[in-house]
């Protein structure tokens, strides 16, 4: 008994001289700047051979704790920290102490934290707390867990990347509910998920686990954070942005520190294999954008450029090469291919997109064999916490008229909504050059869409999209005058007509595997029917085209997550019937597939390998390899490899509508091919990039330059030099290439102010049947000026915008036109011009924005558009061969309202 009461008496004179002790010790937290875990054993072991007793180092909320005796002098300290080459808020470490640091370890000393005396401190509620996450699925994955820890309601918000927690203080704790929502997978300010929960996450969940907490998606341009993470297991991309933000710099709070992040509207991902840039719907509030074919106007990567002087229409051109040699994809399904290929770029409002994803050289092979020059994805609004109606009403100053409506809701936990309306109209009549043709077609469009989602990923492992769209085109041009009501032969103006009906249902569903969420299934369908009636003076063109895709995937892992594998099989059906003047051509292309792909991740690199194999029963047996490779030299400089082979079949007519608008006649050199008597084409595209990230005017800034080389193995050629009078289509004979080079700097001069600068060279040249030539309309050289800047807001929420954009044009080789007459013939090469944008946008506050902007401001504009506009049913009359704008500046006004 003796010894029993010995015990207890120690054990509380223990007891007491340890709290004694604790009573001695200051807790205390600090901001430091550091990159990763050496930085923390760095950091933690400065402090304490400092003299503190204590020191923890959070990598993700850049914050030391101390516990130091009250004889400690936190100031020293800190002040070895920044000897040992690290930051902090009251000493910054020398320039040498800083380079000295492993490349792993340079942080980024451009988001400088400023104390609470120098801002406006954010404050956050006693009830919300900084949770990290990424998407609907991370949503439902923390609500549920802090409720399975007993808060009575938790509402996760994605922008603020914070938590509301209501719970029975009797009942459970903060810290109770904060360590459960850190056991499935998610960082918060006082617990860090485990490597294997986080890496076991969705792939669409893996938020940046560098970004500080307060910052909801800081972006300085090319940032460390993913703009856009595609959920695998729907096939779609799961980002968000709300159609008013601005790309000011914010400031979030944390513990009075705050830190400083501009949000970028194009983001070049670090985490990618591939050079994959992600475009949200801010990037497309920079310019008129329309439709799908205006949204790069501010991009440097993709040329915009018209196809001819008598429809009006656009085209893309990337890596040097036309839009047909680039994926068109809309919500990762087969999109603007076959009879769209001309006008389908018109079909995509721009109000609709949430978000683009631009992959520059081979593409994934989950994604179909068509992908040579490389990929653009888009995606529709179909993301709201709260319902969110938009209204967007456009018109320029030459007789156009747009109006876009978009409602996008949830309905419930796990359905949600979007519809979405579009209307425009050209009614006057637009002849800038004096040549006695319309400068783009008169005519309307309707266009209607209807989306609906189920998620429940996180119960039920179960989660699928549906989308149904019809457009009903109708398009007039050619001569003022001509009445499309009177048959072409009974009227004396030149005419074109171009009538377009086009119906779509897709679906997408995708099941996560119970306690498995790196294992899912996902399969993609979707049906499309497309008809075009046109006819161009005297000459008609019609077509239909039933298309089914349909595409099963299943993703895994070898081990870990740093082995995941993809496998699946495709399906695409394509039928066909076209008629030009009496020739009527009929094809059906049935095109089984399987493909597998592997991702290796290491610590600073990424391997992504696949392979495909179609079986075409026109084309034959054709084997799609793709390989990415990514290289983190550190984490400022990034290396890029790519390689890959594609293959498609053209469709010759659909394809080179811009020259039906002239008195070519059409000639095809059969070879034996299954497909208008021609070969398939075959090219493989290899790529090399260098993205380095440095300090200008003291902010973080990125250049990137990449090379691009297309080797065509087959190729369609499409030949306008062989007669003025003539257009013919044979299979390459030879060699064809296209080599393309392009660097981007990225800078902000100060404050709100975004500087894109890019210059691009291309050398694109093929074997034709009379020797090799550059291919015609493809300039050499390019540059690419584009300037942003915003005012701070106001207390309403109001700002300024001023956005402009300078494109210009090096000189083009022009189709041979020698045997023309004189005054028929054009000049070998075109004049170099420069192209000049500008707009200037108010939002009044997060409800209302107005827009004036101004295209063309340069007024330069081709004189020479058409070929003996004179006399358009003559030999000599051709309309294709534009190279240059052919209107003058072009003025407009817009406003969008948000309910």
């Amino acid at each position: 008994m003796k010894l029993y009461i010995s015990k207890v008496i120690l054990g509380l004179f223990l007891l007491f001289t340890q709290f004694i002790f604790a009573q001695n010790l200051s807790k205390s937290q600090f901001t430091v700047k550091g990159n990763c875990d050496m930085c923390k054993e760095r950091i933690e072991s400065t402090a304490k051979k400092a003299g503190a007793k204590e020191a923890r180092y959070s990598i993700d909320s850049q914050t030391l704790t101390l516990e130091t005796d009250n004889n400690i002098s936190t100031d020293d300290i800190l002040k070895k920290v920044a000897e040992a080459g690290h930051d902090n808020e009251k000493f910054k470490a020398s320039d040498v102490n800083y380079e000295a640091l492993p490349g792993c370890c340079h942080y980024d000393r451009n988001l400088q934290p400023k104390t609470a005396e120098n801002h406006d401190q954010h404050s956050k509620k006693e009830n919300e707390f900084y949770v990290k996450g990424n998407c609907e699925s991370c949503k439902a994955r923390i609500e549920k867990a802090a409720k399975e820890a007993g808060a009575d309601s938790a509402e996760w918000n994605a922008e603020k990347q914070m938590v509301t927690l209501n719970f029975n203080p009797a009942k459970t704790s903060s810290d109770k509910i904060l360590k459960k929502i850190a056991d499935v997978g998610h960082d918060n300010e006082k617990y860090k998920s485990s490597e294997n929960t986080y890496k076991n996450l969705p792939s669409c969940c893996l938020y940046d686990r560098e970004i500080p907490f307060g910052e909801a998606n800081p972006k300085v341009h090319f940032e460390e954070g993913e703009a856009a993470k595609n959920d695998e297991h729907l096939g779609h991309s799961d980002h968000k942005a709300s159609n008013n933000d601005h790309q000011n710099n914010d400031e979030k709070s944390i513990a009075g520190v705050t830190l400083t992040g501009a949000k970028g509207s194009t983001v070049l991902s670090k985490k990618e294999a591939g050079l994959i840039f992600n475009i949200d719907k801010k990037e497309l509030l920079k310019a008129a954008c329309c439709n799908l074919s205006e949204s790069f106007e501010t991009n440097a990567t993709v040329d915009v450029s018209f196809s001819n002087a008598v429809t009006g229409t656009k085209q893309l051109k990337m890596l040097g090469l036309d839009q047909k040699y680039t994926s068109l994809t809309k919500e990762l399904l087969p999109e603007i291919r076959g009879l769209a290929s001309a006008y389908g770029l018109n079909f995509i409002p721009g109000r609709w997109i949430e978000s683009i994803q631009l992959t520059k050289g081979g593409s994934t092979v989950t994604n179909g064999y068509e992908s040579i020059t490389g990929q653009i994805n888009t995606e529709l609004l179909k993301h709201a916490d709260t319902p969110e109606t938009s209204l967007n009403l456009f018109s320029d100053f030459n007789g156009r008229a747009e109006a876009n409506f978009t409602n996008v809701a949830p309905i419930n936990e796990h359905w949600s909504q979007t519809f979405l309306l579009h209307g425009n109209g050209t009614f006057g009549d637009t002849d800038m050059n004096d040549d006695g043709f319309l400068d783009r077609p008169k005519g309307t469009q309707l266009n209607a869409a209807y989306l609906l989602n189920y998620n429940d990923l996180d119960h039920s492992g179960l989660g699928s999209h549906f989308g149904i769209n019809f457009i009903k085109d109708e398009r007039t041009s050619g001569q003022i005058g001509f009445d499309k009501k009177i048959p072409q032969d009974k009227q004396i103006p030149y005419g074109v007509g171009i009538d377009i009906s086009r119906f779509q249902v897709w679906n997408k569903t995708g099941y996560v595997f119970k306690g498995k969420p790196y294992q899912s299934l996902g399969w993609m369908n979707q049906y499309t029917y497309h008809q075009q009636d046109s006819f161009f003076g005297l000459r008609n063109y019609s077509g239909k085209q039933h298309t089914y895709y349909s595409n099963l995937i299943f993703e895994s892992i070898l081990g870990n997550t740093n082995h995941k594998y993809k496998a699946g099989a495709s399906f695409m059906y394509d039928g066909y019937e076209e008629t030009y003047l009496t020739n009527n051509f009929k094809r059906n292309e049935i095109v089984p597939g399987a493909f597998a792909e592997y991702t290796l991740t290491g610590l600073k690199y990424t391997l992504v390998a696949g392979a495909r194999v179609d079986f075409h029963n026109l084309a034959g047996t054709q084997f799609t390899p793709r390989m990415n490779f990514k290289y983190d030299i550190t984490p400022q400089t990034i290396v890029r490899l790519s390689a890959g082979r594609g293959f498609r079949t053209a469709n010759v007519f659909a394809e080179s509508q811009q020259y039906f608008a002239s008195n070519r006649s059409i000639q095809i050199l059969q070879n034996g091919g299954n497909i208008y008597g021609l070969k398939p084409e075959i090219a493989w595209n290899y790529g090399a990039s260098l993205q380095q990230e440095f300090k200008l005017f003291g902010r973080k800034s990125t250049i990137v330059a990449d090379f691009f080389r297309t080797d065509f193995q087959d190729q369609v050629l499409v030949d306008v030099d062989k007669l003025p009078q003539q257009l013919t289509f044979y299979n390459l004979e030879g060699k064809s290439f296209a080599n393309s080079f392009q660097t981007q700097l990225d800078f902000t001069p100060f404050k709100n102010f975004d500087v894109r600068l890019a210059y691009k060279y291309y050398d694109v040249q093929a074997d034709y049947l009379d020797g090799r030539r550059e291919v015609p309309f493809m300039a050499k050289n390019r540059g690419f000026v584009n300037l942003a800047y915003s005012t701070n807001k106001s207390e309403k929420g109001g700002f300024w915008s001023f956005d402009t954009t300078l494109n210009w044009v090096g000189k083009q080789r022009l189709p041979n036109t020698s045997t023309n007459p004189a005054e028929f013939q054009l000049p070998m090469y075109s004049e170099s011009y420069a192209v000049l944008n500008a707009q200037i946008s108010r939002n009044f506050n997060k409800k209302i924005r107005a827009y004036l902007g101004g295209e063309n401001l340069t007024s330069y504009y081709q004189k020479n558009a058409i070929v003996d506009f004179k006399n358009p049913f003559g030999n000599y009359f051709d309309g294709g061969m534009v190279y240059a704008p052919i209107m003058k500046a072009n003025l407009y006004v817009g406003l969008d309202v948000t309910f």
